[in-house]
């Protein structure tokens, strides 16, 4: 329990000290991390097994606000002073994510349907940009109500799906700003009914991601690896030029290193989690 918790806070430190870095969607980090099936099994079927569930997401969620705190604005330092290694370092961790997501497909044969997958959730993200702008900016009395709250379900698909970032989707959605402001001065009037609504789109995400995972693991994670691909273009800062393409090489071959390193005993510890789950 002990080991696993420090794995967990680890993973939760990433996620969350990435997850306000532009194009980094704090889901395709949990995914590429091979945390991200747990916690949305955590999330679904909390009931199943309550004590193991809430060590989990407490540990994760707590480790998640000490990485936003701790390493957000160190991150955004160095993305600012070397932008393209920083963004070619992140490339190498989607890089690296990619062989636990094909092998956690079941890919047993090469199927026409397999890029098909792919190329719809690169598609999917890509379509995400032509949302209209404002589309969610908040009304006034009953009406506002229902759009915040409906603002709310919207960012929660966006925060449970790997690849779409919650912060660029409540930019798109108009109301961006309005969050920040409303956050900052603690607005329960425009809080409240887009956390209900987050909270409803959060619990009901959950289900569905977690039934499609457990019944069509091949279209569903090569779909979702789509968005990840999707969501990297993003953050890919063009071509380095002299010197930078020393850096940028070693910089990608740490991210995929990395990646790598961590999520080798991770595909053993989510079995074992699925299969005690199963048990209840």
């Amino acid at each position: 329990m002990k080991k696993d918790g420090i794995s967990t806070a680890a993973k939760g430190l990433i996620v969350g000290g990435t997850m306000l870095v532009p194009g980094v969607s704090g889901g395709s980090m949990a995914m590429i991390l091979g945390i991200y099936d747990r916690l949305v099994s955590s999330v679904s079927s909390f009931t199943k097994q309550k004590k193991e569930s809430f060590f989990f997401l407490t540990v994760f969620t707590f480790a998640a606000l000490a990485g936003m705190i701790l390493f957000a604005s160190p991150l955004l330092a160095l993305i600012e002073a070397y932008t393209k290694p920083m963004m070619f370092f992140f490339l190498g961790t989607v890089a690296g994510g990619i062989p636990m997501m094909y092998q956690k497909a079941r890919v047993q044969a090469f199927s026409w349907k397999l890029p098909v997958y792919v190329i719809g959730g690169i598609l999917a993200v890509m379509l995400v940009s032509l949302f209209p702008a404002e589309a969610f900016s908040s009304g006034a009395g009953g009406t506002g109500v229902l759009v915040l709250a409906s603002a709310g379900f919207v960012a929660a698909i966006a925060l449970i799906l790997p690849g779409i970032s919650i912060s660029y989707l409540l930019l798109m959605l108009g109301i961006y700003q309005d969050t920040m402001k409303a956050i900052s001065t603690f607005d329960l009037g425009f809080l409240t009914p887009m956390g209900i609504g987050l909270l409803l789109g959060i619990v009901l995400t959950t289900k569905v991601l977690e039934g499609a995972m457990q019944r069509y693991p091949q279209p569903t994670y090569l779909i979702i690896m789509g968005f990840i691909i999707g969501s990297a273009a993003d953050v890919f800062p063009g071509l380095p030029v002299g010197w930078e393409w020393v850096l940028c090489s070693l910089s990608l071959m740490m991210g995929f290193g990395l990646i790598r390193l961590l999520t080798e005993n991770e595909m053993i510890k989510t079995e074992k989690f699925k299969k005690s789950s199963e048990m209840y």
